[in-house]
């Protein structure tokens, strides 16, 4: 076995049999166990997507995706889960619903977030966009939703408790579930971030999309205006102490004033498809530029200095075109007839639930997140095969960082081995958060070594 197939999460034959068997979930049946198993199949997709990337193996897991025809299963599932956590979610939190544990409930929040990480590692390439068709528009949507939750972060007060840095504890839960929706917040954010690449990777392939979704985009959405909201005021950027942070590989990260001039990848992600929308010249035939768009664009020139053109060059051309704007007349509005298609996903499941949340949520806190101890025990028991800490520490390419304050690591939880600390006092502080994802690895982990003694 090569080193490279040491790392390797899934074979290419049980990558294809996984994507081969994945289906479409009714809203109803989130968190069921047939749902689980085929989010454990999306979660080793997704690791194994990110391994063949960043090893730059041949990506298998994209091919067969889009062989077997699931890049609108994933955008649909996507969708779903979103829906999920506005409506289903919020009501379980309304009704006061306390679980035996919130595990069940959070693997359902974080599936959001593995589904967008698989479609962006997938959505790279241009195969992927042109063979994800008329869904472009329902994916479209969700991203300028994800864009507009950051624009309303960009303006947040400094003291606001959810954008405390170093990813530690955002506020004192008082139950379980209070707890779970302050996570759900954290994942919101990186969610967020993942759904800005998926929106510049789209920018990349208009060409080849209908042209309905340039509509959307450019004048239905006014994307070009929101992204430059956002470099006016980056919610990834925060000031606290005299020190800067910026939100790097998922985590907040504290940056020298000389670093902090250095483009990150979520940076370099906005000035692309700003490029693209305002430079390509089938935007710019599309674009309604009036006043307020062309007074609002040309705030850019500020910001494109010697030092962001010396890490962008191709921004160059940019610069060029916005001097250009500054002193021009805005062209008169167009009034073409337009037949714009309308993404349909999302509508679709709205319409089938409206006005069934609380129901929904009251029969679901019944039966699916009201699970036996031993149900509970053997989900978590696949969990803890699916996230194989071994396995999964071949897979860091850096070393770890402190759970608290986001600082080089050399010490882990002895109880689950899943945590890292660099200190005792991190660990500490700590620990009331931790304890109850602890207590079910550890207790997991326990079991399993007691079946393997007695097998052997």
């Amino acid at each position: 076995m090569t080193e490279n197939q040491g790392t390797h999460i899934l074979l290419s034959v049980e990558a294809e049999a996984y994507v081969e068997h994945l289906e479409v979930f009714d809203l109803k049946d989130i968190g069921s166990p047939r749902w689980h198993q085929q989010h454990e199949y999306l979660e080793k997709l997704n690791m194994q997507a990110v391994v063949n990337a960043a090893a730059k193996e041949d990506e298998f897991v994209k091919d067969f995706f889009i062989s077997h025809g699931k890049i609108h299963l994933l955008i649909q599932d996507l969708l779903t889960t979103e829906i999920w956590k506005q409506n289903i979610f919020q009501e379980l939190l309304d009704m006061d619903f306390q679980p035996k544990t919130t595990f069940p409930i959070y693997i359902v929040l974080y599936h959001e977030a593995t589904v967008i990480n698989l479609l962006e590692t997938m959505m790279f390439y241009r195969e992927t966009v042109e063979v994800a068709e008329d869904s472009v528009l329902d994916l479209v949507d969700y991203a300028y939703r994800k864009l507009c939750y950051l624009a309303s972060k960009s303006v947040v007060n400094e003291k606001d408790d959810e954008f405390i840095p170093f990813g530690g504890d955002i506020t004192q839960a008082v139950s379980n579930m209070e707890e779970l929706e302050k996570q759900d917040i954290q994942l919101q954010f990186e969610i967020s971030i993942k759904a800005l690449s998926l929106l510049r990777y789209v920018t990349d392939h208009m060409d080849c999309l209908p042209l309905s979704v340039m509509t959307r985009i450019l004048n239905t959405h006014d994307i070009p205006i929101l992204l430059v909201q956002l470099v006016e005021s980056p919610p990834w950027t925060k000031k606290e102490d005299g020190k800067i942070f910026k939100f790097i590989e998922s985590k907040w990260q504290e940056v020298s004033f000389e670093d902090s001039l250095k483009l990150t990848k979520t940076e370099g992600q906005v000035w692309l498809a700003l490029f693209h929308l305002l430079m390509e010249r089938a935007c710019q035939d599309k674009y309604d530029l009036n006043n307020y768009r062309k007074n609002t664009i040309i705030k850019l020139r500020s910001y494109l200095t010697e030092v962001l053109l010396d890490q962008l060059p191709i921004l160059s051309e940019l610069q060029r075109y916005l001097e250009h704007l500054a002193i021009m007349d805005p062209p008169p509005a167009k009034k073409d007839l337009v037949l714009e298609q309308v993404p349909e996903i999302r509508e679709k499941i709205l319409r089938k639930y409206e006005g069934k949340w609380a129901k929904l949520a009251k029969v679901q806190s019944r039966t699916i997140f009201n699970q036996s101890d031993a149900d509970i025990q053997a989900q978590a028991q696949r969990w803890a095969a699916t996230y194989n800490i071994d396995l999964l520490q071949d897979l860091i390419s850096e070393p770890p960082k402190c759970a608290v304050c986001g600082e080089p690591a050399s010490k882990r939880c002895s109880r689950c081995q899943n945590e890292w600390y660099c200190r005792r006092e991190c660990q500490v502080g700590h620990w009331k958060k931790h304890k109850k994802a602890c207590d079910i690895l550890y207790d997991t982990l326990r079991k399993a070594e007691d079946q393997e003694k007695r097998v052997n």
